[in-house]
């Protein structure tokens, strides 16, 4: 679609500083901007020659603006460019006018399951016995919601997932293609020379604003639940193991693996490739490097490298003296 400045900054309560009549027609970043493009700028330095800049018009934040003085371009004034970039990129791309609306007809629903409003259930969905989906529930196709799950408002199931039965979702959860939630924990017994599974009878519960990458496993616990706190994000193909505790607000890059009953205070970073041993616990605002190996307990407010993992500073140290 094409709107001029002035409409474009009524989408996203921006100030227009230039002219608000020119039209923009695309949306796109800085490196590929051109003319009829709107685009946005977080850092003045990222814009170091601005007589060069090819877009039509910039959205950038109040204190980027008073460091280009030079710039000749109409700007829009925001908070949050990247935030504010990003309805617009939207709404000029017309990315919301493909959305599907209402219930697939090859969609099959039991009968027990209970929909709010404005659900939106594409084809090849299956959705067990006593389940519960909020209000505005998006569920894309071939995913499985197996009896008794119970899902909050506002949340988006991408393709693929699975949710075994009797599993909890919080308000506004995503769960991108192939999340597993729920799957038995790894659970086993030496017996007379074999290994004999222990029933793992237990949930998992991922409480709000929670976000999970695609292809990611959470193991159900094996007798009372698993737990993904408020806010935390998760990336693509990390393994949560049964009875884990996952903080609020906690960050799990890709290929993580946390081992069973392992507990995470708030505001954790845990980054990529990094494994957990099983029942440790790991403080508030710990920050763990990239694929350190955790062994043991860490406290509130330390960053660990390497494997096994050490406090940062003891770990540069031995790698100096190596």
């Amino acid at each position: 679609m094409e709107a001029n400045l002035f409409e474009i900054a009524s989408w996203i309560s921006a100030t227009v500083c230039g002219d608000g009549t020119i039209g923009i027609k695309g949306a796109r970043d800085l490196a590929h901007a051109g003319q009829g493009d709107i685009s946005f700028l977080e850092s003045a330095k990222n814009l170091k020659e601005p007589e060069k800049c090819l877009a039509s018009a910039l959205i950038l934040s109040k204190k980027v603006y008073c460091l280009l003085p030079n710039l000749a371009l109409p700007v829009l004034v925001v908070d949050d460019p990247l935030w504010a970039f990003t309805e617009v990129f939207r709404r000029i791309r017309g990315m919301e006018s493909c959305r599907f609306s209402g219930i697939s007809s090859l969609a099959s629903i039991d009968p027990s399951a209970k929909l709010g409003a404005e659900c939106e259930i594409h084809p090849f969905v299956v959705i067990g016995a006593n389940s519960t989906l909020g209000d505005r529930v998006i569920v894309h196709p071939h995913v499985t919601i197996g009896k008794g799950c119970q899902i909050g408002n506002d949340v988006i199931l991408h393709p693929g997932v699975v949710l075994y039965p009797g599993m909890v979702l919080g308000n506004r959860v995503i769960l991108h293609a192939n999340v597993v939630v729920g799957a038995d924990g790894f659970g086993y017994r030496l017996i007379e020379g074999k290994h004999k599974k222990v029933e793992q009878l237990g949930i998992v519960v991922v409480e709000d604003d929670v976000e999970i990458g695609a292809g990611t496993t959470i193991d159900r616990a094996t007798f009372e639940e698993t737990r993904i706190g408020r806010g935390t994000k998760v990336d693509n193909l990390v393994q949560i193991g049964h009875n884990c505790m996952v903080g609020e607000h906690n960050l799990v890059v890709s290929q993580v693996g946390i081992g069973g009953s392992t507990r995470t205070g708030e505001y954790v970073v845990i980054a990529g490739q990094a494994g957990l041993a099983d029942h440790i616990s790991i403080g508030n605002k710990v920050v763990i490097g990239a694929r350190s190996g955790v062994m043991r307990d860490i406290p509130e407010g330390v960053m660990v490298l390497g494997a096994p993992a050490r406090p940062e500073q003891e770990f540069k140290r031995m790698l100096v003296y190596l």
